[in-house]
């Protein structure tokens, strides 16, 4: 690639970003008030001088206060699954929080029951609990396996995505051996004091690891997401079921990601067995809302324990957890909005896009691959797939990524900040892929052609 052309193009399209953006320039300049001038540093992930400033949102659209109109296959970075606004979510939270009353009040709903029965018939786990972000639930699972099995440390995969979980910001250095992943902020200890990692779809690295005998739980995505798709190997996940009975170590599905893979994510729709399963983002349709699963043979014996304190000071739960604003929003969106038929359509319009990008790739003949987990689709600068998380690290190029997101985006396109993922909601439609087809097509045209 030409990478004085790229430079080029990329100084173009970010002073059309500019030009175009004027009243986010000044918000953003404004911000003094903000740390980092923005209300979570993660919003300055973005392709640009600044980010764009959002006025409103519906559906699979996004507008900003500049009044450009995007097709938004962010959403969120999949909190916003369902589409943004989503009516039936919106009525649940107006009637909870403007007629009912009570969004938080320590005291349980109805809707709670039925959200666990809910989860327990698309992913299996029988017992669950509550939290606001899969971040805290994946914490408070830790917690658990650590208690019930006795061993100090959290396995995960090099470069896996567990929200901000110290034990999981571990990964596979150049020596083979765990290490901080690079950019921690304020580790409490040495990241290897607590956790062990293995390189995803290596389950000889998974069993070297597990043979210490210290390892309570692998907390594992199904599949890698957050460091751009990696998809699991034949008889890769078969295999880290096996070898985590064999060593006494608990498994732990995140799947706040992988939920695209259907209604009941990829523990359901490849049959997989965890002991626990971790969830967030997309089931509340917006608002706050996370909750983990546990067989109900882990249930019963936490429960049994006497010397756990599960409802007070023990260290699990957070007071806004299980709030009756979160579980009506919750039991709204998985009853009438990612439903098992939405689950379909959605994944035939990522097949679509899959196969608008692949064309284009091959058009021009680039060494990119394409890598779609049901809903969910996205382009990565390496050729085969990677198929480690450090490979597909070494995949990025920040550069080039930059230029496709303003590209698109100054042409009405969003795409995930943090790398080239493209979500499919309710509300898309084959005209949203198409017109990604289209501007992608365009984009390779002035980059390579």
């Amino acid at each position: 690639m030409d990478r004085t052309r790229l430079h080029q193009l990329l100084a173009r399209e970010s002073a059309e970003a500019e030009r175009r953006n004027p009243r986010s320039r000044a918000a953003y300049e404004r911000a003094d008030h903000l740390f980092g001038r923005v209300p979570m540093t993660w919003m300055n992930k973005t392709a640009g001088a600044f980010p764009r400033y959002l006025d409103s949102a519906r559906g699979a659209r996004v507008t900003d206060i500049d009044g450009h109109e995007y097709i938004d296959f962010c959403l969120g970075d999949t909190g916003a699954m369902a589409g943004h606004s989503p009516e039936a979510v919106a009525e649940a939270v107006r009637t909870r929080f403007a007629e009912s009353g009570g969004a938080t009040a320590m005291l349980p709903t109805k809707d709670a029951e039925w959200v666990g029965a809910e989860l327990t018939r698309r992913f299996g786990l029988a017992r669950w609990s509550f939290s606001l972000t899969a971040t805290d639930a994946n914490r408070w699972s830790i917690r658990l396996a650590r208690a019930v099995t006795g061993r100090p440390k959290i396995l995960v995969n090099s470069y896996s995505y567990h929200g901000s979980v110290d034990e999981s910001l571990i990964v596979v250095g150049p020596d083979g051996h765990g290490t901080a992943r690079p950019g921690n902020v304020g580790a409490p200890c040495d990241v290897t004091l607590t956790s062990r990692v293995a390189e995803f779809n290596d389950l000889e690295q998974l069993e070297r690891e597990l043979a210490h005998g210290d390892v309570a739980a692998v907390l594992m995505e199904p599949a890698l997401t957050n460091i751009g798709i990696v998809l699991p190997e034949p008889g890769y996940l078969e295999g880290v079921r096996a070898l985590t009975r064999r060593y006494g170590s608990l498994l732990i599905n995140d799947e706040t990601h992988t939920f695209s893979a259907g209604p009941g994510g990829c523990t359901a729709a490849w049959g997989l067995e965890p002991d626990m399963l971790t969830i967030g983002k997309a089931i509340g349709g917006g608002i706050p809302a996370g909750a983990y699963g546990l067989s109900a043979e882990l249930a019963d014996k936490l429960l049994g324990r006497a010397d756990l304190d599960l409802v007070d000071m023990g260290g699990v739960g957070g007071t806004l957890a299980g709030n009756a604003l979160s579980t009506a929003a919750t039991r709204a969106t998985l009853e009438h909005v990612l439903t098992d038929a939405a689950f379909d359509t959605m994944a035939k319009l990522s097949e679509r896009f899959e196969a608008g990008v692949r064309a284009g790739i091959d058009t021009w003949g680039l060494p990119w691959s394409v890598s779609r987990l049901g809903a969910r689709t996205e382009y990565r600068f390496a050729d085969p797939a990677p198929r480690t998380g450090t490979e597909s690290a070494a995949a990025a190029d920040t550069e080039l990524e930059d230029f496709l997101h303003l590209y698109l985006a100054n042409r009405g396109i969003l795409l995930t900040p943090f790398h080239n993922m493209a979500l499919m909601c309710p509300a898309t439609t084959e005209e949203d892929v198409d017109r990604h087809t289209e501007v992608f097509a365009a984009a390779l045209a002035e980059l390579v052609g």
